[in-house]
């Protein structure tokens, strides 16, 4: 992956990451899984797509791909917290260091938009990817996400973000590029679709928005922007204010985004 993990792992990305699931993250994948296939889940975070992955394929095996020991064990704990068998492998996703046609399903939520060279990354999948297996990968488009009702420090926050993102090599907007990245990478069979996380009840407005409050304050993202000027502390506590300011509003609404591949190996 690229240098830097633009989001990094405060609590507020963990909590953020760990509502994720088949259901409400890989849905488009969901009608192509079977009791006992093999599948690699590359950028298995906090585990939760990983565990349910492993539930829907057992007596399957999932194998979980990170870029270090410590990002892996996030999904070991997690593993071990539900009681889940999940294998575990460091590597680069651009050179995974796993045998050819191993994997009957190939997987990646939110990868791609953070590594230096997603086409490579996307050969390496079909690599090991049995011959008729699916390589699959979703990824969020921030160029695309739309809210209500304006707050200026919003965009503010989404311009600082995507500056960010590609500072570190990484392209925020990769949602709408995943098509064109599985065709440079070779594949010719491929299915492309989009979906959405829609944040709009007092419940879901309060989660979201409280996330992105703590994350520009107390991340990763808050020191790379310090560090690099493009923000003062002011600047960052009153975006936070901002996003309090959207998830107070009755009539917020918030739409992220995504772009899937479904692709034949």
């Amino acid at each position: 992956m690229s240098e830097r993990y633009t989001h990094g792992y405060a609590e507020s990305v963990l909590r953020s990451h760990s509502w994720r699931t088949v259901d409400n993250s890989a849905a488009y994948l969901a009608p192509h899984l079977q009791a006992g296939m093999s599948v690699l889940d590359v950028g298995s975070g906090p585990g939760t797509i990983t565990v349910d992955l492993a539930r829907r394929v057992a007596p399957g095996v999932v194998t979980a791909v990170e870029m270090s020991a410590e990002a892996l064990e996030l999904t070991r704990e997690h593993a071990r917290q539900q009681g889940v068998d999940v294998r575990g492998v460091v590597a680069d996703v651009h050179q995974l260091e796993l045998a050819d046609g191993c994997f009957d399903v190939v997987h990646a939520h939110q990868v791609l938009q953070h590594v230096s060279d997603p086409v490579r990354a996307l050969a390496e999948m079909q690599r090991v990817c049995a011959p008729g297996g699916v390589v699959a990968a979703r990824d969020a488009d921030y160029g695309a996400f739309a809210w209500f009702p304006a707050v200026p420090e919003l965009d503010e926050w989404l311009r600082l973000y995507r500056q960010a993102a590609r500072d570190n090599g990484a392209e925020p907007d990769a949602g709408r590029r995943l098509l064109s990245w599985a065709r440079a990478a070779g594949f010719t069979d491929v299915t492309a679709t989009s979906s959405t996380w829609c944040h709009a009840s007092a419940l879901e407005r309060r989660w979201w928005g409280e996330l992105w409050a703590e994350r520009i304050v107390g991340s990763a993202l808050t020191e790379q922007l310090l560090a690099s000027g493009a923000a003062t502390r002011d600047d960052l506590q009153r975006i936070s204010d901002g996003w309090r300011t959207w998830a107070a509003s009755e009539d917020g609404w918030f739409s992220v985004l995504h772009g899937e591949v479904l692709a034949r190996a």
